[in-house]
């Protein structure tokens, strides 16, 4: 295939993040190979040390994209939302998660090293907190503060065990049924509360 003269350095990033995106959805964290990565794409693995610096790199490129996903689907999910869009936001975490279950994994699996996120990747992470914390203080007719994001954050931590229950497989072990209505069920509690 191509050697590295072939692509400018845009090119190639957008190259090995696609095709890391494949791997990842395919294998999941545990098996992701950054050698099927460049064998994908036509190149060396000295390339994504080039491109990224190392592996660590372009494995938090591959999550940045889709966290850069993830956030589009809550925007379609709450687009669609009519009035309720808490329910709205816990369907789209379960959407993303059901349908993108080894990319969903990888973002909780893989601790990147600090130096490794750019602050242009930490600003693309942060936009689906954004849009979370957003929709929690529209919710209940607050600012966005700190104690909000707090707040937002521990409501996502919420829904993340319920999902995280239900893509394993645990959650229909312990006989339970409708893990999204629950998750569902637990924010609007929460909700509730803090109004």
């Amino acid at each position: 295939m191509g050697r590295r003269s072939d692509h400018s350095r845009d090119e190639l990033t957008k190259l090995l993040v696609d095709a890391g995106t494949a791997v990842m959805a395919e294998k999941g964290f545990a098996a992701f190979s950054a050698r099927e990565v460049t064998k994908r794409v036509g190149y060396t693995i000295g390339t994504i040390h080039n491109v990224f610096g190392n592996v660590d790199g372009l494995v938090t490129a591959v999550n940045t994209a889709s966290f850069v996903e993830w956030s589009r689907t809550l925007v379609d999910y709450l687009d669609a939302a009519g009035e309720d869009r808490i329910a709205a936001l816990v369907a789209g975490y379960f959407a993303f998660a059901r349908d993108n279950p080894h990319r969903w994994a990888a973002i909780y699996d893989h601790r990147p090293a600090r130096e490794t996120l750019s602050p242009e990747q930490q600003e693309m992470r942060g936009r689906l907190m954004r849009i979370v914390a957003a929709e929690v203080a529209t919710a209940l007719d607050r600012p966005v503060d700190e104690a909000l994001g707090t707040f937002a954050r521990s409501l996502v931590a919420t829904v993340h065990g319920h999902c995280s229950f239900a893509i394993t497989g645990s959650w229909a072990a312990m006989g339970q049924h409708d893990p999204e209505a629950v998750a569902l069920a637990r924010v609007r509690e929460s909700l509730a509360a803090a109004r």
